[in-house]
């Protein structure tokens, strides 16, 4: 592969994994009913909302999910596998690539779980009760996830082992239907991050 593809695959990568992330927070940050006046909120919604609210006017949402949302995360994974696909030289297999957005997707809603996840652990060590925006916000993206498995937790003295539980449960869904998946429907590794 030549220098130029390398320097275009990273950019492509990067910019596309950039776009992926905020649209998906912004899709989770609505269907947790997050603090909207965080200052990343913010953020994340202004730099969606060009986009957003013209497709919104075309795909409604539907029992309390942002569909537009996850239509736009979709077509913007599948144009980012095609991008990659033509920098590295390959054909473009429109047919593949429209089965693998969503399991592209599907992976990077587990790895902002499990990146999340060790963020909080760390930021309870460093810096327990902190007001950060960006912690408030990861935990209350996180709290519908393991809040159930607190709650079925004994008592350990105010040493909650939960999180493990849920990077348990998440490596066991990579190895269970994340791994068959990418199998099947034989999705190169090398090309896509994140898989």
């Amino acid at each position: 592969m030549s220098p130029f593809s390398q320097v275009g695959l990273l950019l492509i990568n990067t910019i596309g994994s950039m776009a992926l992330f905020i649209i998906i927070l912004r899709f989770l940050l609505q269907l947790v009913r997050a603090d909207f006046y965080n200052p990343i909120s913010q953020f994340l919604v202004k730099a969606t909302n060009p986009v957003l609210i013209p497709l919104r006017r075309i795909i409604p949402g539907f029992g309390g999910l942002d569909v537009a949302s996850l239509v736009l995360a979709y077509v913007v994974q599948a144009l980012l596998f095609a991008a990659i696909f033509m920098f590295a030289g390959y054909g473009l297999p429109w047919a593949n690539i429209l089965l693998w957005a969503p399991v592209g997707l599907f992976a990077l809603l587990l790895n902002i779980y499990f990146w999340g996840l060790v963020i909080t652990v760390i930021a309870s060590w460093i810096a327990p009760g902190s007001y950060n925006p960006a912690l408030i916000l990861i935990n209350q993206i996180l709290e519908p996830v393991v809040r159930p498995i607190r709650k079925m937790m004994p008592d350990m003295g105010g040493l909650d082992l939960s999180p493990i539980l849920v990077f348990l449960a998440i490596k066991i869904v990579e190895i269970m239907l994340l791994g068959p998946l990418v199998q099947m429907l034989q999705i190169p590794r090398g090309l896509i991050i994140g898989l």
